[in-house]
């Protein structure tokens, strides 16, 4: 038979086992409910960086859309150029005006056009429609926009269509 102080022995060390297995078991869903907040603070920061992300360019497809309107703006300007007063000055001050208000319009939207004339050829900015030699411009450099590119927000909307600058040909 066993004494009754061993079977004493026996309880305490069962509660103790209980206790520690216990103090276990609060240590680890303490760290489970840490992780789980923290992974809860990082889906919100990233939910909150996904709709600043869509507001942002939320507009981006409407802005494609209105980009033709510029370009037409900007023509009748340039036929205005190339002719002698065949257009009607009050009707070039209007398309002038009317386009510069866009032009702020736009930038107000985070829409800005890309600076192409004389610059160094980029294709990430530019799209080449031609290359031309041409002795009064380096080679690859843009020297002539035949449509403005955009960008919303640093992200590229619609590249410049340029004229790039070839190297002259020497038959020699």
């Amino acid at each position: 038979m066993s004494s009754p102080h061993n079977k004493e022995d026996e309880v305490v060390a069962a509660e103790a086992v209980d206790i520690g297995t216990l103090l276990a078991e609060n240590a680890s869903l303490q760290d489970r409910l840490l992780r789980a907040l923290a992974e809860a603070e990082n889906v919100r920061r990233r939910a909150d960086r996904d709709m600043e992300e869509t507001r942002k360019f939320a507009v981006a497809e409407f802005s494609r859309e209105i980009l033709p309107i510029l370009d037409n703006l900007q023509r009748v300007l340039d036929a205005k150029r190339r002719t002698e007063n065949q257009v009607s000055d009050a009707l070039v001050e209007g398309v002038t005006t009317t386009l510069r208000l866009f032009l702020q319009t736009l930038e107000r939207f985070g829409i800005k056009k890309i600076a192409a004339l004389g610059e160094r050829f980029d294709p990430t900015l530019h799209e080449a429609l031609m290359e031309s030699a041409d002795q009064s411009h380096p080679p690859g450099t843009v020297m002539q926009v035949l449509e403005e590119g955009f960008t919303i927000h640093g992200r590229l909307l619609r590249p410049a269509r340029v004229v790039v600058a070839k190297p002259m040909r020497s038959d020699g």
